[in-house]
C-alpha cells in the first residue's frame, strides 16, 4: 500500500517534495547528521537542555520555508526519526515558545502554526485558497500605525497585522498591480 504525503490542506506532496525535505532537514554534524542552526543555537544560550529529539525538531523548523503547524512539524520530524512524538513536538514548541525561541501565531480558525522569533518585525498575508502565510514588511504601513497611535494620543509599542486575501488572476491584474 503507498503512502500519500499530504500538506496542511490536504494537497499531496509528491515523492520529490518529501525527498527534498529529508535533505534539507539533513546536514552534517550530528548523530542524526543535523548541521546547527539558529534556534539551537538560542536553546544553547538560553541554557535549554537539548535532547536528540529536540535538536531534531529545531532543525526541522529552522530550515522550514514556511509556517508549519504542529502536525506539519511533526510529519517532517518523523520521516527522519518515527519514533518522535505529536506529543513530543507539541511540548518542544510550548517550551521554545516560553523561552522566546520560536512565536505561535494563531491565524483565522485558531489553527496555530509557528515560526522562529523574527529579530525584525515583518507582517503576514494569508492566502485563503492555500493557506499559505506571507511574510512583508511595508514602510508606509509601520509609518500609518504610528501616526494613528499618535492621533489617538498613544506611543505605538508593538502591533500584529494579518491580511487575509485570494489571489487575482494575472488577466485581472492593473499594469499598477504588477
Amino acid at each position: 500500500m503507498a503512502v500519500r504525503e499530504t500538506d496542511h490542506s490536504g494537497n499531496r506532496i509528491s515523492g520529490e517534495e518529501t525527498r527534498t525535505a529529508r535533505r534539507r532537514a539533513v546536514g552534517a554534524g550530528s548523530p542524526l547528521g543535523l548541521r546547527a542552526n539558529r534556534i539551537e543555537a538560542e536553546c544553547r544560550a538560553k541554557g535549554l537542555r537539548l535532547t536528540g529529539q529536540r535538536r531534531l525538531i529545531a532543525q526541522v523548523l529552522s530550515e522550514a520555508l514556511d509556517h508549519p503547524d504542529a502536525f506539519d512539524l511533526h510529519r517532517r520530524v518523523a520521516m527522519l526519526a518515527p519514533h518522535v512524538s505529536l506529543a513530543t513536538v507539541y511540548r518542544t514548541m510550548k517550551r521554545f515558545e516560553r523561552e522566546g525561541i520560536v512565536k505561535r501565531l494563531e491565524f483565522r480558525g485558531g489553527h496555530a502554526r509557528y515560526e522562529t522569533a523574527a529579530k525584525r518585525h515583518h507582517d503576514h498575508l494569508i492566502d485563503l485558497e492555500t493557506g499559505q502565510v506571507v511574510e512583508f514588511r511595508n514602510a508606509e504601513i509601520e509609518r500609518l500605525q504610528e501616526a494613528v497611535a499618535r492621533e489617538l494620543g498613544y506611543r505605538l509599542v508593538g502591533h500584529r497585522l494579518e491580511l487575509y486575501g485570494v489571489p487575482v488572476p494575472a488577466k485581472e491584474r492593473s499594469e499598477e498591480d504588477l
